[in-house]
């Protein structure tokens, strides 16, 4: 199994936490994590990982490999900027977005495009009028429901 862990590069402690909540609890699932591989939300996640012994990827956006945070075990560089958030939430078999600003908001419209699940912790609510479905994306309440919603989830 496989999830995408996406939000900001730069973050608040509490933010931070709620990502490193959410990557321990990945690896303690046994899930391997993909991200941006950068810091913020991205290297939170990482961290939880590692801390519980987990996978993580780290989807690069610059051309060299020592731009991704220190808990990346495979960084994979791009050289294409904004443009690899397809490749990040495409990579996962479910996407969990920690907060956020633009970036993650077009990271979630391409998971979504893609019938990925999304579930959002502290993240973009999204509506639209006549859409019952109020985005597509699923609310979670913590880094244990976010977990365990996105395991439920994700697709094959």
């Amino acid at each position: 199994m496989i999830v995408a862990v996406i939000g900001d590069g730069s973050c608040s402690v509490e933010t931070a936490r709620l990502a490193e909540e959410v990557g321990r609890l990945l690896a303690e699932n046994g899930a391997t994590l993909v991200c941006g591989g950068l810091g913020g939300v991205m290297e939170a996640a990482c961290r939880g990982a590692k801390q519980a012994a987990g996978l993580t990827i780290g989807v690069l956006p610059g051309c060299e490999r020592r731009g991704a945070n220190p808990y990346v075990d495979i960084p994979i560089v791009t050289g294409m900027r904004e443009a690899r958030n397809i490749i990040v939430v495409s990579s996962g078999q479910a996407v969990i977005a920690v907060g956020g600003r633009f970036g993650t908001l077009s990271e979630i419209a391409h998971a979504l495009k893609l019938g990925i699940p999304v579930v959002g912790l502290g993240s973009w609510q999204l509506s639209k009028e006549g859409w019952d479905e109020a985005g597509g994306m699923v609310p979670a309440a913590d880094p244990a429901d976010a977990v365990q919603k996105a395991l439920a989830l994700a697709i094959e």
